[in-house]
């Protein structure tokens, strides 16, 4: 009897997101928050974008458009994917940049098990994110 081996993952590639307003998402991904942008992409015959978005130079988000796109609960917490989490050295100069672009975020709370503090927003479709320092 063979005993088979676990994949051999080199990493993460990317996250895709799917949006219902893209100028807007677009706009919060890469104005708020800061992301770079790689690549961007009308394809007609989907009457979608596909937006290819870095932090720090290293490919991480593929945001994307479609008509009509049907919505995915997120609260109360929904099985699947719960949040996606961005890592930052100052928290509470990342939630002073937040404030100044009108985006609400929760209490800064502290985690019990690294003692590092984090917090939580939402993106323009309500998908939940998190800064957590480190």
């Amino acid at each position: 009897m063979t005993i088979s081996q676990p994949l051999a993952l080199a990493g993460v590639h990317h996250i895709a997101i799917i949006c219902a307003d893209y100028a807007a998402s677009k706009a919060f991904y890469t104005e708020v928050l800061g992301l770079e942008i790689i690549r961007e992409v009308h394809r007609i015959e989907r009457d979608s974008y596909k937006l290819d978005l870095a932090v720090n130079g290293q490919y991480v988000i593929e945001l994307f458009s479609f008509p009509s796109p049907p919505l995915r609960p997120s609260r109360p917490e929904a099985l699947g994917l719960r949040h996606l989490a961005f890592a930052v050295a100052d928290l509470a100069e990342a939630t002073r940049r937040l404030a100044a672009h009108g985006v609400a975020y929760e209490p800064i709370r502290v985690d019990e098990f690294t003692d590092r503090c984090f917090t939580f927003f939402a993106d323009p479709d309500g998908l939940p994110l998190e800064l957590y320092e480190v």
